[in-house]
This record gives C-alpha cells, structure tokens and sequence, in this order.
C-alpha cells in the first residue's frame, strides 16, 4: 500500500530534487565555519572546571610568550552587555562574562584571540584560572521541582473517580536520558563591526531573534544588525537560541576593532549549545474490560540549569491523541547547577510519548488485548477529546491501518517470548506518535521582472529539510512559472523577518507568507494593465499566474504576460510582500490539528550477549500536504534514526560529584551509524490540513515520536521483559 496523497498538478507534491544540492556536493555552499575576512582573528572559548562558585584570579603570565595571541577575555574586562530581550521559544542564557559567577561545569570563563585557531587553542590551554569553589546542587533528588509558567497543570474529568471504575489499571515511573543535539557542523559565528554595524555570520536556526538579541545587549539599532545564516551544518534545535557565543564572538570583534571567528570544539557543543535534558514520567492508565480507556494521568519531571528553564511539553501531547473523559496532567522541572536545555528533535512529545506509548502497552498485555486494537479503541479521530471541536484533519487512524497491512502485524503472535529465529528472540512492537501544529508568523517577498523571472526573499533559513526547495516548488505554482525560473534567498535578516526553523513550523508558515504575497502582486499588476488589456477591471480573485502572466481564471485565453504589465506600468520590476494570516479556531470551527503517525519496528535480540538488532521499520506519517515526497520522506528517514538513537544508544554522562559531561566526544557518545539503521519503510496518509493556508502540519519533528516506544514494545514481545529507562543497553537484554 503506498501513500494516498493526491496526485500533484503542479510543481507542489512532486518530488523535486534540492535545488541547493549543488552548490552542496561542490563545496560552494557558505557555512559559518567557512567565513574568512580580512584581518580575521580567531577565539577560542575557556570553560570552567568547577560546577559551582566564582572565578577568583586567572593568569595568563604563560600567554605573554605566545605568538600571535591578541587578547585573553574574562569577567573583568569584557564589555558590559545589556540585558537580551525576552523572546517565546528562544529564550538567552545570561550574558557571558559579566561576573565571576559558576553555574555549571563547562560554562564560559574566559576568551582567548589570537592571530590564528592553533594558538588560540595553546593559549586556551594554558591559561590558568582559580577559583572559589561552592557546594553544587547535582542531584535531582536536592531539587525543588518548580512549575512551568507557560504550560499549566491540566485536568480534563475526574481521574480518580475513572481510576475507581476501571477493570484494569497500570501504572509505572518511565525515564529518558539526556540526548544532545550534536550537529555534524560545529557551531560559531563570524562577528565584524564597522561603526555601530554588526555584520554578523552565525549557526543559527533563527536570524531574527539573533538580530534582535544581539542589537538589544549591544546597545545599537536592530537596523545595524545584519546575521547571514544561507546554510546551516544541522540544528536538530540546537541553533534555535541565542546562545552566548554569539556574544563573546560580536563582543570580542568590538573590544578590538577586527573581525573575530568563534567556533565551538566538539566536547564544547556537548556543554553550551543546549540538550533535551533527564526527564522522568509517572504514568497511570485505567480502562474498562474492553479496552475504553477511563483514566490518563501524566506527572512529569526535567532536569534543568539554574539560569535557564527546562522547555518542556512533556505532557502536551497527553490528552490530545485518545478519547478519554478523565486526564490529567502535571508538569515540573528541577533546576540544578548543569548545563542549559533547550529543544532537540520533537521536544518533550518525544519523551512524553514513550511513557505514554509504553504505558498503553502494558495495559495491552493486562487486557489481553492486541496493542494496536486498544488503540484504535480509543483514537479519538473526529473530534480533540479536550475541546470537542472537529480536528482540522486527523488520519491517525488511517496510519495504523496502513502499518499494520505493510508490517503484517496480522502475522504477530502475541505471546512474549514466543517467536525465534534460531537462537534470536524476534519481536514486533507498534506506538502511535503525535507533534502539534504550529504555524508562527512570517513575511515573505516576491519580486517579478520583466524577463520573466522571479526572486523570493525571506530571513527565514534552511537547516538541511529543504526550505529552499519546496518554497521553490510552491512560489513556482504560485507564479505560473518552472523553478528554474525562481531566484530564492534565504538566510539573512535583512530580508522580510520570518519565524524560526524550529517546531516544524517554517515551511507552514513561509507557504502561507508567499500565497498572501502572491494575492498582493496579483492585485499590484492588475493595477498596471492598460486600458485595452483583457485583464481590465478584473480583481484579484478572479485571476490566476499561467505561463508567466496573468489570465482569467474562468477563462485562459485572456492573459497578458508579466512582461506586459510591467511594460503597461514602465516598469521593469514589481515587488509584494505578504505575511501569514493564522486562522482562529473561534472563526474555523475547528481544532487546529497536528502531525499524527504510527510506528512498527521488529526487533532481534540475542539473549546470550544481549545485542540487539532493529531489523526493520515501518513508519506511517499524516502531515498534512506533502510538499515535496522525496524531502519529507527522508525527513521521516532522518528522524527515525534519532528515533532509534534515542532508543538504544544517546546518553550524556554527567559525573555526579563534579557536573562534568564524561563522554563529550564522538569516540564516547554513542549514536546510530549505518549499521545500527535497518530498512525502515516511509509511508504517509491523510490529506491537506484545513487549518493551515498551505495545507501542511510539519514533518521535520514527529518523524522521531513513536519510534522509541515502538522500538521498546518489541523488546517486551521479544524478550518478557519491560524495560521502563531509554536508552535500552546491552546489560538489560543479557538473560
């Protein structure tokens, strides 16, 4: 069975190769790491080795005999920063090297400049620093658990009066291990001031808010702010804030009149460019003999620094997926003296799903019931079970199906323990995934000329899912006109300001900034058409781009080309701008909806050694319009293998006495390599989504949701043995 998306009748829905491809393979694709000025000096960032305390004295007597060595940085003499705004999903840590103050092993405590990398790297080596070491807070056992101010306990029903009619109850603690965003391409940025200018080259995932950031700690216009980021070596989240590098590159180039590039070393992307952190998940589910579920209550906890909070939305998704009268949600995060967290591939739906997920099939198994019946039991398909209002789409139910004929899940038999391949333990679990909506505002501008062509501009950036593409794909369509045709440019803040590249909300957003654009170049060219043009006292609506031109919707052969519109007006070029215009549920009747998905795995375990095998996956995706089948397929690819990482084997080690991160390389940080990932078969269902102007609901998040819990459901099926802590190591499989 393959995917029930509609046949394309434009450039949209086609499987379009990247048009930035090129410029990839060849090496001609501008990083931040790439970046040389005139003049460029190179920093290197100095940690502390204390999780707790304050800097007393550093020495830098074994510097001063060191060649090119420009400047050493600390607390005291690196310029005063103001404070930095206050920014929804991409709050700043506090402003680098402003007091002496530790809060956290690995934090900045010094900055060394020096003519080139390699002795800014000696001279980082040997400078020494004291300190004035203080009692840390390190374990979570110590913490206050605090609230979240922007996600509030939730309570739907009453869950002990459901826990009290139930047949059959589960409840058990789930853990996740912290996982780091770790990006092939190290992060930094290149800083140069002319003036009160910044010219500012960045690995970020939102050029706006680093724009607005760094003008508001620096004390200069955002007008004098300008951040290049055409590319990025991977986010996965990580690029989102505005981390303190950032400041110590621009703040550096300041001090000394030269332009300066910082990048972070590898064990250094472990400590300061954010993680999805430690979190643990009480979970206790009721349901009546037939599997109607009467009870979902959700308690849980994430581990976070002492100056920035946890993310969380660990429990967002809890109430959303299956139609339940009594739910429950509560949700708190423990600061302590570690580094800072921040969103890493599906934040909190990710953890929060393989508690839930792992929850729903134990209570499978206590019913006697097969996993993905008592799903299907409950999936609430037409209506959110909160506000009773009709989803805007949902084919939740349509993705298991779909799995389940493609995995034969008909062919499982349900006894744990029960199917071998020789000496292996085989076994087949399934979860359901879910990733809200979200459709941030953008402003987008398209620009057509005389010959023909077009330019789209927008700050928004491409992180590696192919913003460049579809939004080709889609300003083609829009246009009447071949990609081939369309200059896009991404990446810049001084092109129209537009949302992050984070929460799978970009292409949503900017595909709806460019259909309000187009409607608005529409009208501007109608404006143009003289006065015999057949296009005369036409509006807006009733017009549509063909061919490089506009014509009459109900009838075709009254066109006139761009050119000739522009020609009619003496020009040789029209711009509009338009931005996205995000529909109210109040107004739609309808619940904006969210990426829905089911996941299968198969697994093989061999119990003398406990290795573990993931032979393969099927992976069923509802996200809404496909703009682009061959990106969103391997979007999906992409966050399976996360999936699979986050299962088996990410796991930042933090020494319990000294807050120090213990395996901070790649040699000791284990993720999925090519042997590790199986054949994992993409599939997607449903159709346009009603909320969104594009039709999209985002495929860059939920691709990673479901895919541990089903992972560690096959390992129950294949072993008896629930294992309730991610990541699934080698020691719980041995028997």
């Amino acid at each position: 069975m393959t995917a029930v998306q509609a046949r394309p009748a434009g450039w949209v829905g086609q499987g379009v190769d990247r048009v930035d491809g090129p410029h990839k393979v060849t090496g001609t694709a501008p990083y931040s790491g790439d970046v040389t000025l005139p003049g460029m000096l190179h920093a290197m960032v100095v940690t502390a080795t204390i999780a707790a305390g304050s800097v007393t004295k550093v020495d830098t007597s074994a510097l001063l005999t060191l060649p090119g060595v420009r400047a050493v940085f600390t607390h005291e003499n690196f310029p005063r920063l103001n404070a930095g705004p206050q920014v929804a999903f991409g709050e700043a840590p506090p402003a680098p090297l402003q007091d002496g103050r530790v809060a956290f092993h690995g934090q900045e405590v010094a900055l060394v400049v020096a003519d080139t990398i390699q002795q800014a790297a000696e001279a980082a080596r040997l400078i020494e620093i004291t300190y004035a070491p203080e009692a840390a807070l390190l374990d979570p056992a110590h913490g206050v658990a605090e609230p979240l101010p922007y996600l509030p306990d939730t309570r739907r029903g009453d869950t002990e009066a459901g826990w009290a009619l139930a047949d059959v109850r589960v409840g058990a603690a789930y853990t996740t291990a912290e996982n780091v965003n770790n990006p092939l391409g190290l992060m930094g940025a290149v800083a140069a001031w002319d003036g009160d200018h910044l010219d500012f080259h960045d690995s970020t995932q939102w050029p706006v808010n680093v724009r607005k950031t760094l003008a508001a700690m620096f004390g200069v216009p955002e007008s004098g702010v300008r951040v290049h980021a055409p590319y990025l070596g991977g986010g996965f989240g990580a690029g989102l804030i505005p981390w303190p590098y950032k400041m110590l590159a621009a703040g550096a180039a300041r001090a000394l009149g030269r332009p300066v590039k910082l990048m972070l070393t590898r064990p250094q992307m472990f400590k300061l460019v954010g993680h999805r952190p430690d979190t643990e998940h009480q979970v206790r589910l009721a349901a009546r003999h037939d599997g109607t579920l009467t009870a979902i209550e959700h308690r849980a906890v994430s581990l976070a620094s002492l100056d920035k909070p946890a993310l969380g939305l660990l429990t967002a998704a809890t109430g959303q997926v299956y139609a339940c009268p009594n739910v429950a949600t509560v949700e708190r995060t423990v600061r302590l003296n570690r580094r800072y967290p921040s969103a890493m591939r599906g934040p909190g739906e990710a953890e929060g799903n393989w508690a839930i997920e792992t929850a729903m099939d134990e209570l499978a198994y206590e019913l006697g019931m097969d996993p993905l019946e008592l799903r299907l039991r409950n999936i609430s398909a037409d209506r959110h079970p909160g506000s009773g209002l009709p989803w805007s789409s949902n084919a939740l139910t349509e993705c298991c199906e779909v799995g389940a004929e493609v995995f034969g899940w008909a062919r499982r038999d349900p006894r744990p323990s029960a199917t071998r391949d020789g000496h292996l333990l085989v076994g087949w679990g399934m979860a359901t995934a879910f990733y809200g909506a979200y459709l941030p505002v953008s402003t987008a501008r398209i620009t057509v000329y005389a010959d023909g062509t077009a330019a789209v501009r927008t700050a928004g950036t491409d992180i590696g899912t192919g913003t460049y593409t579809v939004l080709t794909q889609v300003a083609a369509d829009l246009l009447g006109l071949s990609p081939r045709q369309i200059d896009l440019q991404l990446g810049d803040s001084d092109l129209p300001d537009a949302a992050q590249s984070g929460g799978s909300g970009l292409a949503s957003s900017l595909s709806a900034a460019l259909q309000d654009a187009a409607a608005n170049l529409r009208g501007s060219l109608l404006g143009l058409a003289g006065p015999d043009s057949p296009l005369r006292g036409a509006s807006p609506d009733e017009v549509t781009c063909r061919d490089g031109g506009l014509c009459r919707t109900a009838d075709p052969s009254a066109s006139t080309s761009f050119a000739q519109l522009l020609a009619d007006g003496e020009l040789t070029q029209l711009s509009a701008e338009g931005h996205t215009r995000l529909p109210d549920s109040a107004e739609t009747g309808m619940h904006q909806a969210g990426g829905f998905g089911a996941r299968f795995a198969e697994v093989a375990i061999d119990p003398m050694i406990g290795r573990l095998r993931v032979r393969r996956i099927v992976t069923v995706t509802d996200c809404g319009r496909v703009l682009n089948p061959k990106l969103a397929r391997s979007q999906i690819i992409g966050g399976t293998v996360g999936g699979i990482g986050m299962a088996l084997f990410e796991e930042t080690v933090t020494d319990p006495d000294t807050g120090r991160v213990a395996n901070g390389t790649f040699g000791d940080y284990l993720i999925a390599s090519c042997a590790d990932v199986p054949d994992i078969e993409v599939l997607f269902a449903g159709g346009p989504d009603r909320f969104s102007p594009a039709g999209t609901k985002g495929a860059g998040e939920i691709g990673l949701v479901g895919v541990p819990a089903a992972i560690g459901n096959a390992v129950f099926h294949a072993t008896g043995r629930r294992l309730r802590a991610l990541p699934i190591t080698v020691d719980q499989l041995m028997m």
